[in-house]
């Protein structure tokens, strides 16, 4: 096995260590964040695998999740050390989740973003569990489109959602040591079908629109992304907490790198084949400093990871295929920021940081009453 070598801070020097002894971690798992996007379609897959789960979440978009799993409603904020007590690996996939929402709320997303999944790692470790997993992002590349950046590559972004998750993953990967295991996994932008499902994501956004308008709007062709199939998203979170304990670092995770332009071409296509109809494709030239791709071959060395070929179709043909579940593709529920702004805020004093938070949380009678357009 290639494991990624870790250095342990002792008080007088750097000591390189590597281990090469089988996993012996556990089936307790506890996730952050567990009833989102990528949380709804990885804890039905860790059920089947044998884990107990619980998940701790606000349910901000609602729970999808199976019955077997155990869900504390709940901010993370709050979350205390007894919380965790008898855990064996925790996966942190909680945060405001795309720039919308980081730019909606700057101070929401540096306490969330950058300073929770600190917190969380703090306590997570004096709790006893052994490995910690963060879902970060490539967003932290920023503007680097002539580069295929790699873990080493300067992360450049200076927008509010890059610069946090960058920020929250220096805060977990300091508490790395010999007894407690650290992943910080930068994903691509996450696309496809979960069972909480959103259409503010770069390839559902184009899916809905060609089913809505028969139309699909490209905002500037030129711009790079590493797309993220959610299939290929579960498969890496349990090959991470199923990797060997010496493995510890920062891991570029996508299914491929394309340009929207290319994204939009193939999206059309493949739409064009199932719907019949010809599809058009709005060329726009919108400026945007968000413009990277990755390097994924030390996940594909390390962890092993396998990405889903031909991504961009195989993740059309499945949201096509599930079209008739989309009852109204207008329903703020997919759509993060919709949720986000039209949430109810309540103060919650958290006394021992001498803040005053507004922690959002779901109003009960909130309607989804919206225009109702079931596609053909």
């Amino acid at each position: 096995h290639v494991f990624e070598l870790r250095k342990i801070q002792t008080f007088d020097k750097n000591i390189v260590m590597t281990r090469t002894s089988a996993n012996k971690f556990g089936k307790r798992i506890f996730i952050g964040g567990g009833a989102g996007y990528i949380g709804s379609a990885l804890v039905p897959e860790l059920l089947k695998r044998g884990y107990e789960v619980t998940v701790m979440d606000l349910l901000w978009f609602g729970n999808h999740l199976p019955k077997e799993a155990n869900v504390i409603q709940k901010d993370l904020l709050l979350c205390t050390r007894q919380d965790l007590e008898g855990f064996d690996q925790f996966i942190l996939l909680a945060g405001l989740s795309n720039d919308p929402m980081a730019e909606y709320n700057p101070r929401a997303n540096f306490i969330y973003n950058a300073a929770m999944p600190a917190l969380l790692a703090y306590e997570a470790q004096k709790a006893g569990i052994k490995r910690f997993i963060y879902a970060s992002s490539c967003s932290v590349y920023g503007n680097a489109p002539r580069r295929l950046s790699t873990e080493k590559s300067p992360p450049t972004s200076t927008y509010p959602y890059g610069a946090s998750k960058l920020q929250g993953e220096r805060g977990v990967l300091q508490f790395c040591n010999d007894e407690f295991s650290v992943i910080a996994l930068r994903q691509g932008t996450v696309c496809g079908w979960s069972p909480r499902m959103r259409l503010d994501l770069l390839v559902n956004g184009m899916f809905k629109s060609a089913v809505l308008e028969r139309k699909i709007t490209v905002s500037n062709e030129y711009l790079w992304r590493p797309i993220l199939a959610v299939e290929d998203a579960v498969q890496i979170y349990i090959k991470a907490l199923e990797s060997d304990f010496a493995i510890n670092g920062v891991f570029n995770v996508a299914s491929g790198n394309f340009t929207v332009g290319s994204i939009g071409q193939k999206v059309c296509r493949a739409m064009e084949r199932y719907m019949g109809k010809k599809i058009f494709v709005d060329q726009q030239r919108r400026p945007n400093d968000r413009n990277y791709h990755v390097n994924i071959r030390k996940v594909r060395q390390i962890l092993k990871f396998s990405p889903t070929a031909g991504v961009v179709e195989k993740i059309t043909g499945n949201l096509y295929e599930r079209r008739l579940l989309f009852k109204n593709f207008y329903d703020p529920i997919f759509y993060n920021i919709e949720i986000f702004r039209d949430i109810e805020l309540n103060s919650i004093p958290f006394n021992s940081f001498s803040l005053n938070i507004d922690v959002p949380v779901m109003r009960p009678e909130y309607s989804l009453a919206h225009k109702q357009i079931v596609p053909s």
